[in-house]
């Protein structure tokens, strides 16, 4: 929604001050330069990025129009999850949580967090180290160094995506150029018609231009910035799961792994000591 609102403040500080000194609206109609900035945009990006990219780019834009990778309930839930699984662990051992991580969507722990559920990445990533403890890993300072690897990787991969779309934003004003220039060929191919014809030909050359840097800064530029924001957020949604973990590993009791958890959040985000103790009085498990 911010998206949408962001763009037409753009659309409308732009093209209203344009109107309000005498422009005329239709002269900046020019589908054929779109097409030429836009498809060949599209093209760069499918030739200069891999699979992953492409494939994952859909859904970092549905995030993007969303406004928020996680929020204040999603992690208030993930600690509660966190609480009933650690508390699971302390009151009947280990060997109790296989048959939870081994098909989550079955649990009757897992089953009562839906939020949780519906990030397939947090519950693999979840699931995964829980299952190695159950497999006998006890050293916490190795648990913590793949954890973080793993970070590194899932964020290294999501920059993929950020870094095509800034790619593709820096190249709108290059490919505005281009329409530009073709627009001037075509001119110049019709020099021998009257003023009124070339002065339209030269304007629709020159919104080539226009139309590239438009793009690039007031749209593309932004959302990669966007993108990037949410990829972070992103990334303490993982870093909240590693700190109750590794807090279990070391020994504490539950309600102290996940205030551990807790004190990870983003600030904006983090459920308060009272906020929390109530949603685990109210667990359902």
């Amino acid at each position: 929604m911010m998206i949408l609102i962001g763009a037409l403040v753009v659309l409308v500080s732009v093209i209203g001050a344009y109107m309000a000194h005498g422009g005329h609206i239709f002269v900046l109609w020019q589908p054929a330069e779109f097409v030429i900035i836009v498809g060949a945009a599209v093209g760069a990006f499918i030739i200069g990025n891999t699979k992953y990219v492409r494939s994952n780019l859909m859904a970092s834009l549905k995030m993007a129009f969303k406004g928020t990778a996680f929020n204040r309930e999603d992690y208030l839930e993930l600690l509660t999850l966190q609480y009933a699984v650690f508390r699971l662990i302390k009151t009947k051992g280990m060997l109790e949580l296989e048959t939870h991580i081994e098909n989550p969507t079955e649990s009757n722990i897992f089953s009562h967090y839906p939020r949780f559920m519906h990030h397939h990445e947090a519950v693999t990533f979840f699931c995964d180290y829980l299952r190695m403890l159950t497999m006998g890993s006890e050293n916490v300072h190795q648990m913590e160094e793949l954890i973080n690897q793993e970070i590194d990787i899932h964020h290294h991969e999501r920059a993929l995506i950020v870094t095509a779309l800034q790619n593709m934003a820096d190249a709108m004003p290059a490919l505005g150029i281009v329409a530009a220039v073709l627009g001037v060929i075509h001119t110049m191919g019709s020099i021998n018609q009257p003023l009124e014809i070339l002065g339209k030909l030269i304007g629709a050359a020159l919104v080539g231009t226009f139309l590239g840097i438009l793009l690039s800064y007031g749209f593309i530029a932004p959302i990669a910035n966007l993108v990037k924001s949410l990829f972070d957020s992103e990334a303490k949604y993982f870093q909240c799961i590693k700190s109750g973990i590794l807090a279990s590993m070391n020994g504490y009791a539950p309600a102290i792994s996940v205030e551990y958890a807790r004190k990870s959040i983003e600030s904006q985000m983090r459920p308060d000591f009272y906020e929390l103790e109530k949603a685990i009085t109210k667990d359902p498990v």
